[in-house]
C-alpha cells in the first residue's frame, strides 16, 4: 500500500512550527509498516526548513520516506502536467480524520489486517466476557 502520513499531530505532538514530541509508537509502527512492504509518504503541510527538519527528526530515529509531498521520488511539478497536490494514497493518516486519530496499535491492526471501522465497530459492539457497559453503553445499549 502507499500509506500518507501528516507530521504535525499525528507522528508528533501539535506545536507547530516547532516539532513536538513524539506520539507514542507512531514512529516504530511506520517503520514496521515499511518493513513490511509498504510505501510510506510524509505528507505535510511543512516546507523548506520546517520540512528539512521533520524529515531530520523522523531520519534520526530510523524512518526514511519512500517520498515526501509527492506519490513517488522522482516526481517533479515540472514534468508532470497532471501534476496535483492530491496524493493517489490508498490510506492517509491525519490527526484531522472525521474521529480524530486512533492510536497507533490500532491503525497498525487496521492496515495489517486490511480492517476497516466498520469491522472495529463490530468489534467493539461484541459483549466482552468480565467487561463491564459504560455510562454509555447503559444508557444507550
Amino acid at each position: 500500500m502507499l500509506i500518507a502520513v501528516d507530521f504535525d499531530g499525528t507522528i508528533v505532538e501539535h506545536r507547530y512550527p516547532e516539532i513536538g514530541r513524539e506520539i507514542p509508537f507512531a514512529i516504530d509502527t511506520l517503520k514496521r509498516l515499511r518493513d513490511e512492504h509498504h510505501r510510506i509518504v510524509l505528507w505535510t503541510v511543512r516546507e523548506g526548513r520546517l520540512l528539512d527538519e521533520a524529515v531530520a527528526f523522523c531520519r534520526e530515529r530510523g524512518l526514511e520516506f519512500y517520498a515526501i509531498n509527492r506519490d513517488y521520488p522522482e516526481e517533479e511539478k515540472g514534468q508532470n502536467n497532471h501534476y496535483s497536490r492530491k496524493l493517489k494514497a490508498d490510506v492517509f493518516i491525519d490527526d484531522r480524520n472525521l474521529g480524530g486519530l486512533p492510536d497507533w496499535g490500532t491503525i497498525y491492526d487496521m492496515i495489517h489486517n486490511k480492517l476497516t471501522y466498520e469491522t472495529l465497530l463490530e468489534r467493539e459492539d461484541r459483549p466482552q466476557p468480565g467487561k463491564k457497559k459504560g455510562l454509555l453503553g447503559k444508557l444507550f445499549g
